[in-house]
């Protein structure tokens, strides 16, 4: 779980110095903070308040504790980690290829440890366990809808790398997260 919040918060960062978007309650705290310019790991903790009720109801204690968990480190690493590495540059079309990628990994682990980053990915989750409607699928979604949303605060090019990149994130969740897609042999 470790390793995935550093993924999704390293993705986070790198779509901050290209003034990017993504999806869930991530892409709404980015388009806060540019509106803004308040921090981005305050607003998504802030943000992700309200779905602890449906974390704790809908799939239990184990998974709301973890998944507190998982938000408090990367609001943490998406503010530290730009203390720890300067990035003086980045094109925006890597940012949204590699900051996507690295988004989707991360979240695919917490997915598999019974763990989410909050918000719509709790969501998301209780969708495909009671439904069987594919947690990548209702990502995909609602980001469009954030993204959307983005081509009132964000020139047109930032916003179309960064669908690009909300398709790599949730092809990733959508392809590889299922059950029994990794099932050991007897």
């Amino acid at each position: 779980m470790l390793i995935g919040t550093m993924l999704v918060g390293l993705g986070i960062v790198f779509y901050a110095e290209a003034t990017l978007i993504t999806g869930s309650t991530a892409g709404l705290a980015l388009l806060l903070q540019y509106g803004t310019g308040l921090s981005f790991g305050l607003l998504f903790f802030v943000i992700n308040l309200p779905f602890y009720v449906l974390a704790v109801l809908r799939m239990g204690w184990p998974f709301a504790l973890k998944t507190f968990c998982c938000v408090l480190l990367v609001s943490f690493f998406s503010s530290a980690i730009p203390t720890w590495l300067d990035i003086g540059r980045i094109e925006p079309l890597y940012a949204a290829l590699m900051g996507g990628g690295m988004m989707g990994l991360g979240i695919l682990s917490l997915f598999r440890h019974k763990a989410s980053v909050g918000g719509i990915n709790i969501l998301a989750l209780y969708l495909q366990e009671n439904f069987g409607i594919r947690a990548g699928y209702v990502q995909l979604g609602i980001d469009a809808v954030i993204l959307l949303a983005a081509f009132f605060i964000l020139p047109l090019d930032r916003v179309l790398y960064s669908l690009l990149g909300a398709l790599v994130l949730n092809l990733i969740i959508a392809t590889n997260h299922r059950a029994g897609r990794y099932v050991g042999f007897s």
